[in-house]
């Protein structure tokens, strides 16, 4: 590196944000992650036994993938070389493999490729990997906020391990921000922040487990913050609120964030907790979910889950997604908040919904006998002549408006699809049948 280089790295270095100034350059500075980082973990022994296998590191946003990447280059005495997922292709690719092995035969030194968002190359630029990494060209660390099983090719994935990485506690957000705040050159101790406890605790809490939205907002506060008399900059709750404006909210809605947010909302619905589905709810619509997908869930949850227990709630959810269909955003909310308080608080049964995979199954695996005769419809005589009709007993001739038949073909004579619950309207609908069928089988 020449003086010049030398000279425009430091320059570089410098005018970084805080949250690039504040990477840590040993494993013992570095918040967070112990379950995969602590001294007796598999990572950390393979690392220090400089048998470093490829790995994706999988995790939300800032919670130290690019850093601990960089950690393991220096660690194993590896050359780091960084691409980018959105910016990079298979030219930078073949060319940073071609470097690697020169530098491998020539030096004995190997080679750490970091893809950042692993998850945006295609599955061509992904195949281009799979022989350095084969070979052992290179060593991958791939970093992706993405499920791996579903954004990393199955060959790709098959020969690196997966690490998933947890959001930051509270607790470790606050240690990064004293560290920043007490660090001198790299950090912010020159210019003498101040946070007093509310401001603090507002700044962990609106960061969200995410380190770089925290030291950026901590950044920005202590620039917009007048130093007093004796240089100190007393950053308060409005400064930080300024800063954050908001929560840093994590939600997808492609990706995991979106399904297991929308499978804790139905679960919580289908497990008559109001408050959990109530609270679930919030967070779709906070971050932005297409409502109209909350309302077709809670039609489907009203058919599958609450069922005949109480028949009402088909009504109610779709009295929702049509009111909210017709009044939209802000005021849409609150239908939907009604029915999933109305559809968790409700009696629960899925008969219904059991009785029809039920006979699914039966028409796939059975054969498919002809309607029985006097179920037919006979609109002509030559209908009417074949026997089209005979038998059929019109209900409303009998008495309790009931007549018993045989219905179902004769091949499954006898099946019981649907089998009541004992909950909400279920009970009555038995003893309805009851009356009817008797306690067998419905095979008059």
């Amino acid at each position: 590196m020449t003086l010049f280089e030398h000279q425009s790295q430091r320059e570089l270095q410098s005018r970084a944000p805080l949250a690039a100034r504040m990477r840590p350059s040993t494993f013992d500075e570095y918040v967070g992650q112990q379950h995969i980082i602590g001294p007796e973990t598999v990572l950390r022994r393979s690392i220090e036994s400089d048998q470093l296998p490829s790995i994706i590191l999988w995790g939300p946003p800032g919670t130290g993938k690019t850093t601990l990447a960089n950690l393991i280059a220096t660690a194993t005495k590896s050359q780091f070389e960084r691409v980018s997922g959105v910016a990079s292709g298979v030219a930078d690719l073949r060319r940073i493999a071609g470097e690697a092995r020169e530098r491998l035969g020539m030096h004995g030194q190997r080679t750490v490729l970091f893809v950042d968002e692993i998850h945006r190359f295609n599955k061509a630029q992904q195949d281009v990997i799979l022989p350095f990494v084969e070979e052992g060209t290179f060593v991958l660390i791939g970093a992706t906020t993405e499920n791996p099983s579903f954004e990393v090719v199955s060959p790709l994935l098959s020969r690196a391990r997966v690490f998933a990485l947890q959001s930051l506690t509270d607790d470790e957000i606050s240690q990064i921000i004293s560290q920043a705040v007490a660090t001198p050159q790299r950090g912010l101790a020159h210019l003498k922040p101040l946070l007093d406890e509310d401001a603090t605790a507002l700044l962990v809490n609106l960061a969200n487990g995410d380190a770089r939205t925290a030291l950026n907002a901590l950044e920005l506060s202590t620039a917009a913050t007048n130093p007093d008399a004796q240089g100190v900059r007393k950053i308060t709750v409005g400064v930080i609120q300024d800063a954050m404006q908001q929560r840093s909210l994590r939600y997808d809605k492609g990706g995991d964030q979106h399904y297991d947010t929308i499978s804790a909302f139905i679960k919580s619905v289908r497990g008559s907790d109001p408050d959990a589905a109530v609270y679930y709810l919030a967070r779709m619509l906070e971050a932005g979910e297409d409502p109209m997908f909350i309302a077709r869930r809670l039609v489907i949850l009203a058919a599958e889950d609450v069922g005949m227990a109480d028949p009402r709630a088909l009504s109610v959810a779709m009295a929702a997604q049509q009111a909210y269909h017709l009044i939209g955003l802000p005021e849409g909310r609150i239908p939907l908040a009604e029915a999933t308080v109305y559809l968790a608080t409700a009696p629960k049964s899925n008969a219904s919904y059991m009785a029809l995979n039920k006979a699914m199954e039966d028409v796939q695996q059975t054969r498919n006998d002809p309607v029985p005769m006097h179920l037919r419809n006979a609109p002509t005589g030559l209908m009417k002549d074949m026997g089209y009709g005979d038998g059929y007993k019109y209900s409303h001739d009998y008495e309790d408006n009931f007549a018993p038949m045989q219905n179902l073909p004769e091949s499954i004579k006898g099946r019981r699809y649907y089998n009541p619950g004992d909950q909400g309207y279920e009970p009555e609908v038995a003893e309805r049948l009851k009356r009817w069928w008797g306690d067998g089988n419905r095979d008059h």
